[in-house]
């Protein structure tokens, strides 16, 4: 691992002013308690349930199964809190902007661990589970723009006595609220909140990549990953889960937990940093 760890350091050392896309899944968030989707762990979400509970299809054919389903997970979501995986990389991003760099992170994940831990140059390409919205098309509080804050909206009723009659509705047009997250039969540009537009640009112009506790099982990963290897940039993947080997020789695995990876990253940085004399300096 210390010699991925070195050849990762030295990327990002060489990148310099250059742009730097961190793209992270489910498995960033497991150190903090929530599951995986499609991980190893015995609790990762497609082993216990099925993959269309998540779709709008079964959102119109049965809200209340859909949304019991939705606030169990959402529960354990609240709950969790961010890990050293996600302060490394509010480190990781402060260090490359403090160069002059562009930083973006990409997160196929919906809790909110990322923006608790303070990253702030973000895209949540999945949506976000403090957020619903109206399941009207066009509605103000609905797609291609609107959303409201969990916060605002009352769902004790519905924990209480699950119906459709208690289910929380849009207050401008009483349509069901729905979760504000991408379903599998949906595209990425259903809601501008997506950002897609902006993840394929983070795509296209990055100069190193590093992904992070993903399964490369979703379309924005292959995205990236396409663009990456067309460059012929660095492209690194940190999972405790995946092999040494790849079917993408230009993908660099380090097999190591990211909780514990990107602390040992950010402090080789920073004292690298502190070893490398100022410009100005005199001998």
């Amino acid at each position: 691992m210390q010699d991925q760890l070195h050849a990762l350091g030295s990327a990002l050392e060489s990148l310099g002013s250059g742009s730097l896309a961190v793209v992270t899944g489910a498995g960033i968030s497991q150190a903090s308690g929530i599951p995986t989707f499609r991980g190893s762990d015995p609790e990762a979400v497609w082993r216990q349930s099925d993959v269309t509970l998540a779709t709008v299809d079964y959102f119109r054919r049965d809200p209340v199964g859909q949304w019991q389903w939705y606030l169990k997970r959402f529960e354990a979501v609240a709950r969790a809190k961010p890990n050293p995986a996600h302060s490394a990389l509010v480190d990781l991003e402060d260090w490359h902007t403090g160069r002059g760099g562009s930083y973006c992170l990409v997160t196929q994940n919906i809790d909110t661990l990322h923006e608790e831990a303070g990253s702030s140059r973000m895209i949540k390409i999945h949506g976000t589970s403090d957020r619903v919205r109206c399941s009207k098309v066009g509605c103000p509080f609905g797609s291609p723009r609107g959303s409201l804050a969990s916060t605002d909206v009352g769902f004790e009723d519905f924990v209480a006595s699950p119906s459709k009659q208690t289910l929380p509705t849009c207050p401008e047009c009483s349509s069901i609220l729905r979760a504000h997250v991408l379903f599998f039969d949906e595209y990425y540009g259903e809601h501008q909140d997506y950002r897609f537009p902006e993840a394929e640009e983070v795509a296209q112009s990055a100069d190193v990549m590093i992904f992070v506790g993903t399964s490369f099982s979703v379309g924005i990963t292959d995205i990236f990953l396409r663009a990456g290897i067309l460059k012929r940039i660095p492209i690194f993947s940190i999972d405790p889960g995946a092999h040494r080997s790849s079917p993408w020789p230009d993908l660099q695995i380090l097999p190591s937990p990211a909780e514990e990876l990107l602390p040992e990253l950010c402090n080789r940085l920073r004292a690298q940093k502190q070893a490398t004399p100022a410009a100005d300096s005199h001998p």
